[in-house]
């Protein structure tokens, strides 16, 4: 991975490709190298040059918590750096939020955006889970490592996903085996306490497409549509049969849409 010096932090990335470049968005807790197993290879066979990063607050100890224009402005950046300006924009859930927000503060750099998972406003539930998150990750709990990775699934995945019992016990393993260490958590879940946007988002004039997943109860559809109908022009797009991480459970039909909007500039 190489790294980047930009809005006066420093970031990690990877550039595969030599097409016209995409850069990809993680939300919260992930790592940008979650884009590679299925979103990068395709946009690099559709001939895109494939930009993924980690962002700030990923790495323990490596500043204070972030705001939302921190990731803005760093996003803002490696398009300024790597990009030469603007490039197409992919973001999911978190990252979706940072996207929708570049395209109001610096439209110049974008020239299309898919924003999965996304919301323009919070709603009593999802605004309450996201405090309760923050009080779990700034307070002394520990969860057992079963017990969260059986909380991340039901959050995160469809019911045919989970009920489907070689793909749950796989889904189950990995979260069991690699949880998302607190400090990152601390450092980032307040990013999900948002204020309402829409009314905002209506200034958008970036090409956008918005694409929600079925089964997500953390974004659930219903949100997205709504993001989409603010944005003038938006179009909205649903995957069925998956969650919060429709881009990992239906991952083929994510990258066609993907790939397909691309293809209209």
């Amino acid at each position: 991975m190489a790294v980047a010096r930009v809005n006066g932090t420093t970031l990690t990335y990877t550039d595969q490709g030599t097409g016209d470049p995409v850069i990809l968005v993680m939300g919260t807790g992930s790592p940008g190298h979650v884009w590679h197993l299925h979103q990068a290879p395709a946009l690099l066979a559709a001939g895109y040059r494939v930009i993924t990063f980690d962002n700030r607050g990923l790495t323990p100890g490596s500043g204070a918590p972030p705001e939302i224009d921190d990731l803005v402005g760093d996003l803002a950046g490696l398009a300024e750096t790597l990009c030469g300006g603007r490039c197409r924009l992919v973001g999911v859930s978190m990252g979706a939020h940072v996207v929708q927000e570049l395209l109001l503060q610096r439209p110049e750099l974008v020239e299309q955006a898919v924003l999965m998972a996304t919301r323009g406003r919070p709603d009593h539930f999802r605004a309450r889970l996201a405090a309760a998150e923050a009080e779990l990750n700034f307070g002394p709990v520990e969860l057992p490592a079963a017990y969260g990775a059986a909380l991340r699934a039901v959050l995160s995945l469809s019911p045919h996903t989970l009920n489907d019992e070689g793909r749950a016990r796989h889904w189950l393993d990995l979260f069991e085996l690699f949880p998302t260490a607190k400090a990152v958590m601390r450092a980032q879940s307040k990013l999900e306490i948002m204020d309402d946007r829409l009314g905002d988002y209506r200034a958008i004039r970036g090409r956008c497409l918005v694409v929600g997943f079925e089964d997500d109860l953390i974004t659930p559809p219903h949100l997205g549509q709504e993001v989409a109908t603010a944005i003038p022009g938006a179009r909205y797009a649903q995957v069925a049969k998956c969650g919060h991480y429709g881009y990992l459970e239906q991952p083929d039909e994510v990258n066609s849409l993907m790939v397909d909007f691309f293809a209209t500039a």
